[in-house]
C-alpha cells in the first residue's frame, strides 16, 4: 500500500469500526436493555472490564498528549472511559481528517501520532523524564490483569464456556477488539519487521491487555531516562531522523 493510500485506508478503517461499534450498541440496547445492571457484572464481566480499562489507559495518556488544551483532552477521555472504541475511532478520524496533503502523503502515521510542535526540529534531552515512572506503572498494570485472569479462571472456570455469552459479553468484546485495532496499527507502525508485529498482535489478541503492558515496556526499555516520553510513539526510523540538545 502506498503512502497516500494508506491515509485513506486509515480513515475508512476508523470510520468503518467506529459504525460496526454505534450498530452494535444499538442491537444490544435493542434485544438486552441498557448495561447498567447488575446482573451482569458476572465474574469474566469483571475481569474483561478490567482488561478493556486498560487498555484505555495507553489511548487516554495519547489522546492527552495530542491536546493541547487540557480541558479538551479530559472531555475525550471521559468520553473515551463512557463510550469506548466509538471514541478512540472517532479522535483518531477526527486527527487524521486534520492532516494536510503533505503530511496524508509523507509519512501519515508520524504525523498523526505526534503534537504539531514535536514534528522534526531539535529535541531536547532532559536531566530527568518520566521514562521510568511509565515503566513501571505498565509493569503492573500487566501485572494487575495477570493477576486478574488467573484469580478468574481459579474462582469461575474456563472463560470458554456458551453460557457467558451474553449479548452484552458479546458488545464489550467487540468494543475491546476495536480497540485492540488501533493498537496493532501502531504495533504495526512500529515494527520494522512484519512477522514480529504480526507476533505482538497475536499476543494482544490472545492476551490483551496483559500484551499491550508487555509491549509498552519493551518499547519503553529502548528509551533513556533522559529522552522525551513521546518518543516512544516513533518507529526507530522517526526516532532516528531526530537530533538532540542536552539541557
Amino acid at each position: 500500500m502506498g503512502i497516500p493510500a494508506l491515509a485513506i485506508g486509515l480513515k475508512t478503517l476508523f470510520l468503518s469500526l467506529c459504525c460496526v461499534m454505534i450498530a452494535t450498541l444499538v442491537y444490544t440496547i435493542s434485544v438486552d436493555g441498557l448495561p447498567f445492571r447488575g446482573d451482569l457484572l458476572t465474574p469474566w464481566m469483571t475481569a474483561l472490564l478490567i482488561d478493556f480499562y486498560i487498555n484505555v489507559v495507553p489511548l487516554a495518556a495519547w489522546t492527552y498528549y495530542k491536546e493541547q488544551n487540557p480541558i479538551i483532552a479530559i472531555l475525550w477521555i471521559i468520553l473515551l472511559i463512557c463510550f469506548g472504541s466509538v471514541t478512540t475511532c472517532a479522535y483518531i478520524f477526527i486527527q487524521l481528517l486534520k492532516l494536510s496533503p503533505q503530511e496524508s502523503a509523507n509519512d501519515p502515521m508520524y504525523h498523526l501520532l505526534l503534537r504539531h510542535e514535536n514534528k522534526g526540529g531539535l529535541l531536547q534531552k532532559k536531566n530527568s523524564s518520566p521514562v521510568v515512572a511509565v515503566r513501571i506503572g505498565f509493569s503492573l498494570l500487566g501485572c494487575l490483569m495477570l493477576g486478574t485472569l488467573i484469580y478468574t479462571i481459579l474462582t469461575d472456570g474456563s472463560p470458554f464456556r456458551k453460557e457467558l455469552y451474553t449479548p452484552w459479553i458479546v458488545a464489550t468484546l467487540i468494543d475491546f477488539y476495536i480497540n485492540v485495532t488501533a493498537l496493532s496499527v501502531w504495533i504495526l507502525y512500529k515494527e520494522s519487521n512484519w512477522i514480529i508485529g504480526f507476533l505482538w498482535i497475536t499476543l494482544l489478541i490472545c492476551f490483551g491487555s496483559i500484551s499491550t503492558s508487555a509491549y509498552i515496556v519493551a518499547q519503553l526499555l529502548q528509551l533513556t531516562s533522559q529522552d522525551p516520553l513521546y518518543l516512544v510513539l516513533l518507529n526507530k526510523n522517526n526516532r532516528a531522523e531526530n537530533r538532540y540538545e542536552r539541557t
